[in-house]
């Protein structure tokens, strides 16, 4: 169950997001949209795994982000920024795609071992709110890919522009209205 204070996040995460995308050459150019997000809980608590399905001038992209109470040692080259949260103060901010908590979520999901998070909005220290999903994660089904089977050691590999797919042989995929795309995969 991911848990989302209400809070105003200082800065907020699409400004966060635009700045560090504006440095990133797969990212394109213009301005940022968020069309939607989806999460995955860390099984330690630990760290928070929240996926943005972006539109940035012509692409769409797929962006994977940690959230964590303290730096990340040996990470600074995949530190997206810093955000003030009034409940958890400040959160350091990572591109997932280099992170071992978010690369476990995307493999656990892969092999139909981890769902996509449930999502809580708490207000002052109880839910005030249910939130329905806006990205819909699958495990891709039929042909070979389904259940094909894996060592365990299978690098993940993740979706930055979406329509443009990574490969791999067992396969996830995300559905946001009548589009979806593979997001992930294990080769």
């Amino acid at each position: 169950m991911a848990i989302i204070h209400k809070a105003t996040l200082t800065p907020r995460k699409p400004d966060l997001i635009s700045a560090w995308l504006d440095g990133r050459s797969w990212a394109g150019q213009g301005s940022t949209e968020v069309l939607g997000t989806y999460r995955f809980d860390d099984p330690a608590g630990e760290v928070g795994v929240e996926v943005f399905l972006l539109r940035r001038g012509e692409r769409l992209l797929h962006l994977p982000l940690t959230y964590r109470g303290a730096p990340l040692p040996d990470h600074g080259d995949h530190l997206v920024g810093t955000l003030e949260h009034p409940v958890l103060g400040t959160r350091w901010v990572y591109d997932g795609s280099a992170d071992e908590v978010a690369l476990a979520c995307f493999r656990r999901a892969i092999e139909g071992e981890q769902e996509q998070a449930e999502l809580e909005v708490w207000d002052q220290g109880r839910v005030v709110e249910h939130r329905p999903q806006q990205v819909l994660i699958f495990r891709e089904t039929g042909g070979e890919r389904e259940g094909s089977g894996g060592s365990g050691k299978d690098q993940v590999l993740l979706t930055r522009v979406l329509g443009e797919e990574p490969g791999g042989t067992r396969r996830l995929q995300a559905r946001y209205g009548d589009q979806q795309w593979v997001v992930a995969a294990l080769a």
